[in-house]
């Protein structure tokens, strides 16, 4: 039923949650998952290339986005699970709607994770996900 499932992760306790879910599937489906991991960067959400004079290096932000998707994986046994690694930078909510276009049968995603409206019913980035994704959206509490 399921071939192909994204995982995104922000490395919350809820990102982790789905995770574990999105597992679970793979293992009763014998799906593929994709463990999407996505560095935020002002230029993706301001349209443009200086942030007040930060300056981080390409090389940084990949070292960041491997170092969370290490995080994501710690404790977690995926042994028997076809499993892929991919971060990107850029703007989450975009970036994930960008990478489900990409033949993904199912997004299971954390109801919210770190964004910067913390503590609301749904995040931010699942809601815009939730209603610019063609495929299914498993939100997991």
């Amino acid at each position: 039923m399921f071939k192909r499932i994204l995982v995104p992760t922000d490395v919350s306790e809820a990102s982790r949650k789905a995770f574990l879910t999105a597992l679970q599937l793979a293992r009763q489906f014998n799906s593929e998952v994709e463990l999407f991991h996505v560095t935020y960067n002002p230029e993706a959400y301001w349209g443009y290339t200086v942030s007040y004079g930060i300056v981080v290096s390409q090389e940084q932000i990949d070292q960041n986005g491997e170092a969370a998707l290490e995080a994501a994986l710690t404790g977690i046994d995926v042994s028997d699970i076809s499993l892929s690694k991919k971060h990107v930078s850029g703007h989450p909510a975009a970036a994930i709607i960008e990478e489900a276009k990409r033949d993904f049968d199912l997004v299971v995603m954390g109801s919210r994770g770190y964004g910067p409206i913390a503590g609301t019913v749904l995040g931010s980035v699942t809601q815009r996900v939730l209603g610019h994704t063609q495929c299914p959206v498993l939100v997991v509490k």
